[in-house]
């Protein structure tokens, strides 16, 4: 009988990894019952949403008919932004130098005012914005009243915005950078695009200006012949407004509202303190590229998590028509053509990323499984001290790396630092399936101090399940990913040295 429930428990939940039925006791008991199965563990993981039944029960209601394509009309005005007030970063370790956390000087401060005006340049949409625009912490939590279990998350410093620059304050463009920029539009603007040179100048990091168009070739969505990627766009898009207006409507059908219900709920925790995320709009746009991916792809559905992967993407084509200040950026005011294209876009690289590595969100996540086991088996050959001493305070890997597995690290880095990621996984052969597994093994060895300082079970797991990263820009990225090519280098390219 206890194995049927335990059948009849995933059956029911597979489309959300690690969920409670409400008479489950939470991960406060984690080391008092050690899991011994991946059932047993998703049981018992605390990386989950106590989500209550009750809860939002308007959910089935239509989000706005006259939203949907063709025309994708809005009637949602977007709430004016918070006031800007001081933040207190004591909540946040300081783990970089202190003038990262000092405050911007008076003139500074007075510059940032005057400048804060929007308006168009060539058809771009041009914001200037105050840097130290701060989210007021109680317009926040009013916002996710109804998120009762919403954990509580320290407030964002300043320096974990999404602006793409190093956060030891590099000059934005040097000469090496305008170097780099020029051989990448040499590169693109040839009749046929030499994708292995592209890939190569694209793992070190992709500029800016030119990444979405990069990230759209390098995906595969957008052909190398220059000439055809008009027409493919064109189709492309089209298709999936085809595809909304084919199912969006069973959105509400017995057969799909839990898969529906299961999005809503998860759309407003995405980046709940990054002010973009939280516009209506863009909540409508996840909702349906979700709900669209889900119907299209039975073997998995909808899982918790891939809600987080479509942000990189949505936030790197909207950075086309948004100079900076993109995480402030009124999405409504863009042209409903530009906001169609951005949606279209972000649905099909999701789409192309997640085919590389669906079995994570199959039956029972096979795929997380054996990247956790596979982690495990790195970790115990290149930092033998680490991983003796998960055993001797029995901490399971299971605890900590399913999330980074399942998000792709995601939670444990700003989105900042997502997108210069995803530029080299972009650029690897396999890097979302593969590569992945070595970034993750260099991640952790990067607190090997900090871990090693623990001294009970609960210190070690609360560390790994908030790494202070909240000040890490390219340099620090950069630097991760040399280490996971070193052992990318040792351990796949020469498997005899991973096996004992």
């Amino acid at each position: 009988m206890a194995t049927d429930n335990r059948i009849h428990f995933w059956r029911k939940n597979a489309k959300v990894p690690g969920r409670f039925p409400k008479d489950t006791p939470k991960a406060n008991n984690l080391k008092s019952k050690k899991a011994s199965s991946f059932h047993e563990f998703a049981r018992s993981t605390n990386d989950a949403w106590d989500i209550d039944d009750e809860e939002d029960e308007d959910f089935l209601a239509p989000i706005h008919p006259s939203s949907l394509p063709p025309t994708l009309h809005s009637t949602h005005q977007v709430p004016p932004l918070p006031p800007q007030q001081p933040i207190n970063t004591t909540t946040e370790p300081d783990t970089g130098p202190a003038d990262r956390l000092a405050p911007p000087t008076a003139e500074v401060r007075l510059q940032h005012e005057e400048d804060r005006d929007c308006g168009q340049i060539n058809g771009r949409v041009v914001v200037k914005s105050s840097s130290e625009a701060l989210l007021n912490t109680n317009t926040v939590r009013s916002t996710l009243q109804k998120q009762k279990s919403l954990p509580v998350r320290p407030i964002i410093p300043l320096v974990a915005r999404i602006s793409d620059q190093n956060s030891s304050g590099a000059p934005i463009m040097t000469v090496r950078d305008k170097s780099r920029l020029d051989k990448f539009k040499y590169l693109l603007s040839c009749p046929n695009t030499d994708l292995e040179e592209l890939r190569k100048h694209s793992w070190s990091g992709i500029p800016r200006e030119v990444r979405p168009i990069t990230w759209r070739l390098l995906s595969g969505y957008l052909p190398v012949n220059m000439e055809r990627r008009d027409l493919v766009l064109k189709r492309k898009r089209d298709e999936y407004f085809g595809f909304i207006e084919q199912y969006y409507h069973s959105r509400t059908d017995e057969t799909y509202k839990d898969t529906y219900r299961q999005i809503h709920i998860d759309i407003p925790r995405t980046n709940p303190l990054i002010p973009l995320f939280q516009q209506p709009a863009v909540q409508e746009v996840f909702e349906r590229i979700l709900f669209i991916w889900a119907i299209r792809h039975p073997a998995s559905g909808y899982v918790q998590g891939i809600n987080d992967l479509v942000t990189p993407f949505f936030v790197v084509f909207l950075s086309e028509f948004v100079e900076e200040d993109v995480e402030n950026f009124d999405v409504a005011s863009l042209p409903l053509d530009t906001q169609r294209n951005i949606e279209a876009d972000s649905f099909w690289c999701m789409t192309k990323l997640l085919d590389g590595i669906q079995d994570n969100y199959t039956f029972a996540q096979p795929g997380i499984q054996n990247k956790v086991k596979a982690l495990e088996e790195l970790v115990s050959r290149i930092d033998e001290d680490i991983h003796n001493y998960f055993k001797r305070y029995e901490v399971e890997y299971l605890q900590f790396a399913f999330r980074w597995m399942n998000n792709l690290l995601m939670r444990e880095l700003p989105l900042r630092c997502t997108i210069r990621l995803w530029d080299t996984y972009q650029a690897e052969q396999e890097g979302f399936s593969h590569f992945h597994l070595y970034v993750c093994a260099a991640f952790l060895i990067e607190w090997r101090k900090e871990i090693l300082s623990m001294v009970d079970f609960q210190g070690l797991l609360m560390l790994l399940q908030n790494l202070p990263t909240i000040h890490w820009g390219n340099e620090e990225v950069g630097l991760l990913l040399a280490e996971a090519y070193r052992l990318k280098y040792m351990f796949a390219d020469a498997p005899n040295h991973y096996k004992r």
